[in-house]
């Protein structure tokens, strides 16, 4: 284990919540440096000095600096799991598949929903109807078929599996990576969600390491204490 703690560059209402809960899952100490959104809802010009895109999370933990959530998990996973979240088998290649479908294939479907809705909430009032009717149409034909697939797809992996997306008794590095963008449709967009899906969302809110990492971490839009 690292003698010096792992330094979370986390901001606020972001994917880096999904790290804290994973820290405290695998008991690893660490110190938050938390940054706030700006008005327009983009992180903050301090996260450049600390990676040159300026997103969140990034994770400083000794002499690395790592970006993406992706890659925070593997990398926290293989140095600091200890065995612990070490699916064999199809459960291995399930937790393989969710891990890069979460940010590959099904979160640009939820973002794109999002940004489609907000486009028109923040043109000219004149602009509104106008925008309203084209993002819509936009919705229709890009996002809703292939996500209403996805989330078909997602439930019909919990009803094979239990519990977590790989099966067994605990959270694998697929429902870590899978959790901020369900959290999202949960709050947003709940009625897009089966019931195992929902239940899923719930059970990790339950969790006591993902209340300690919602506690230190602050503001979060997409869950409650």
């Amino acid at each position: 284990m690292s003698q010096t703690p792992v330094i979370v560059h986390h901001l606020n209402n972001s994917r880096s919540q999904r790290i804290l809960w994973l820290l405290e899952e695998l008991e690893v100490p660490y110190e938050l440096k938390t940054y706030q959104r700006t008005p327009e809802q983009l992180a903050p010009k301090e996260l450049l000095e600390v990676h040159p895109l300026g997103k969140s999370p990034v994770i400083t933990d000794g002499d690395v600096t790592l970006a993406e959530s992706g890659a925070i998990v593997d990398y926290l996973i293989e140095k600091y799991g200890q065995g612990k979240i070490a699916p064999t088998g199809e459960a291995k290649l399930t937790d393989l598949y969710f891990r890069h479908f979460a940010e590959g294939s099904f979160g640009p479907l939820v973002s794109n929903r999002y940004i489609y809705s907000l486009v028109p909430e923040r043109s000219p009032f004149f602009l509104r109807p106008i925008l309203r009717s084209v993002f819509s149409s936009l919705d229709a034909k890009l996002i809703d078929k292939p996500l209403t697939a996805a989330l078909n797809f997602i439930e019909a992996t919990f009803a094979k599996n239990g519990n977590w997306l790989a099966g067994g008794a605990e959270p694998t590095g697929a429902d870590y990576m899978m959790s901020f963008t369900l959290e999202a449709l949960a709050a947003r967009r709940p009625e897009g969600l089966g019931p195992l899906t929902k239940a899923w969302v719930e059970r990790i809110h339950a969790r006591p390491a993902y209340k300690r990492g919602l506690e230190k971490g602050g503001e979060y839009a997409y869950a409650r204490l």
